[in-house]
């Protein structure tokens, strides 16, 4: 029956089958099987030994009346044998909450950390580019890697259903409601598992170090979204593809106000849930609607990252996205962050969306940038390509081969006009209104000029220009900032001075409308030089070319 199962399989997807085939042994089955029913039996034990003994006077699972002073603690009553009554519901609760944390922990770091670390071995031994040439079709390949790579953890996490499936029942948990559960968590999954392929696919140059920082990363995520409650800010579409954000609605409210997760009760954690909204839809009122919004938050980003994946892994010298791509990942990037910030706090939401536009176009300038030969032998060989009946602007915001200036300015003003009606609509006095556009037109021009350093330093003669272009850009968001503290320059000081950062948000409080423009028209004017600089280098790394060609 197994060789009939791995058979059918190998039918369906060959990639899969040759995954699981190299680790479903004997030996790796008993020990992700051992791993597993040892974690189960660690937390199990270790929640026994949390019960009170006919020693106890209170215990945070006895069911006397409240104790004074003590947090959370109830007297202990005892029954005729002289142990102590327990709230076994209480006790369900607790081991249910921390089997959950345990669970997703465990599959989605694990996860992560085993499909980067596949696809490293497989680029290091040669054997990815081989893959590469098959007939499947890049959807079949990769998700017989995103199943077949972590298949042992999935074999460890099924071992684990029974006793979680358990302590639901001893809840009196709805088994729709867990099932529901699950259908976030695999949706979560999916999202974080196609972002380890895409991760795994263009971080091949961090030597084995990739698999590590992935796993760190969603650790860190993980714990984040965790530790944080629903605020009304844009920052909460973190917790839309964490599965933590689910398990308030799991347990009974009236046992919410006796259950911590990290910093929060969980009743806390519900009641801001539950104002929670995008746009004007409730999407925290009731466990549906959360699940509805999470479920397709992450089926849009997986659709994205699909995207990006099957455009990258044929031809790894292609940039990540099209031109034309990133307008809708631009737009739909900025509609879901907005929808998060509602009106109230409107100066900490626009720093947010500020914040998140700067690691966006961070992040969209790495992807839409051609390497240094293709803009060269774009620049030789336009007038033969096939591309040569469009204008030069056209194939500028469309060509996959020409410069990424115009397109990432494109974008930037496309970002930037959906915020704007947002603050244009701010209750209150008209010199806020004036205020958010200064702070918006700031972040365009300063963010304008970072992807033009970029694109300069592109066109270095380096294999590492893309490093260097990396790091160029973060000393200078890092470094201003740094070096005018440490010289006591002070937004209030001298406020001109940063807004040429990224944080210009405080000196704004304290310069004049001519110093915001002085500040934009020379930031402009650093755009229009680099542009030329960099439009000069090309023509000359095009007419060196063929040069050399010509001698050849």
């Amino acid at each position: 029956m197994r060789l009939d199962l791995m058979n059918t399989i190998g039918e369906i997807n060959p990639q899969l089958f040759r995954e699981l085939k190299g680790r479903f042994k004997t030996r790796n089955i008993m020990v992700a099987g051992g791993m597993s029913l040892f974690t189960q039996i660690l937390v199990l034990f270790g929640f026994l030994n949390e019960l009170p003994n006919r020693y106890s006077e209170y215990h945070r699972y006895c069911t006397g009346g409240n104790a004074e002073y003590y947090y959370h603690q109830l007297r202990c009553l005892m029954d005729r044998f002289g142990n102590p009554e327990v709230n076994w519901q209480l006790w369900w609760s607790d081991l249910f909450v921390w089997l959950t944390m345990v669970g997703l922990f465990a599959l989605l770091v694990g996860g992560t950390y085993l499909i980067i670390s596949d696809l490293d071995r497989e680029e290091r031994k040669g054997t990815l580019n081989f893959i590469r040439l098959s007939p499947q079709s890049t959807q079949q390949i990769l998700m017989g890697k995103l199943l077949g790579a972590p298949s042992l953890l999935y074999f460890g996490c099924f071992l684990a259903f029974p006793l979680h499936l358990w302590a639901a029942i001893n809840l009196d948990m709805p088994l729709g409601l867990l099932a529901l559960y699950y259908g976030v968590l695999l949706a979560c999954s999916a999202f974080f598992f196609s972002g380890s392929i895409l991760f795994g696919l263009v971080s091949h140059w961090m030597g084995g170090f990739q698999a590590w920082l992935g796993g760190a990363l969603v650790t860190a995520f993980l714990f984040f979204t965790s530790l944080m409650r629903v605020e009304d800010a844009p920052i909460d579409v973190l917790k839309l593809v964490s599965p933590s954000s689910l398990i308030p609605y799991l347990i009974e409210k009236k046992w919410l106000d006796h259950i911590q997760l990290f910093n929060y009760d969980l009743i806390d954690l519900l009641d801001h849930s539950m104002d929670w909204h995008w746009f004007i839809l409730p999407i925290g009122q009731t466990v549906v609607t959360l699940s509805i919004a999470m479920v397709v938050t992450c089926g849009v980003w997986i659709t994205w990252n699909w995207l990006v994946i099957d455009r990258c892994f044929r031809n790894p010298n292609k940039t990540l996205i099209s031109k034309q791509q990133s307008f809708w990942l631009t737009g739909c990037f900025s509609v879901f962050t907005l929808g998060l910030a509602p009106h109230g706090h409107e100066f900490e939401n626009l720093y947010c969306l500020l914040v998140f536009n700067l690691i966006f176009f961070a992040g969209l300038m790495a992807a839409l940038s051609p390497q240094r030969q293709v803009c060269v032998d774009w620049a030789r060989y336009r007038h033969m390509s096939e591309t040569r009946h469009q204008g030069l602007f056209q194939d500028l915001i469309s060509g996959d081969k020409s410069p990424a200036l115009l397109a990432i300015a494109l974008n930037l003003v496309e970002a930037q006009l959906i915020i704007l009606p947002w603050i244009l609509m701010w209750p209150g006095d008209e010199g806020n209104v004036i205020h958010g556009i200064f702070n918006l037109l700031l972040s365009f021009s300063v963010l304008l000029v970072y992807a033009s350093v970029a694109q300069l330093m592109m066109m270095m003669k380096s294999k590492k220009s893309g490093i260097w272009a990396t790091a160029a850009i973060g000393g200078s968001i890092t470094l201003p900032p740094l070096l005018f503290l440490v010289l006591s320059a002070e937004p209030h000081n001298i406020p001109l001075v940063w807004m040429f950062t990224i944080f210009p948000w405080e000196a704004l409080n304290h310069a004049s409308a001519v110093t915001v423009m002085v500040s934009v028209l020379t930031q402009w004017a650093v755009v229009g030089l680099v542009s030329t600089q960099y439009s000069r280098q090309l023509r000359q790394a095009g007419v060196s070319a063929s040069k050399a060609l010509g001698h050849a």
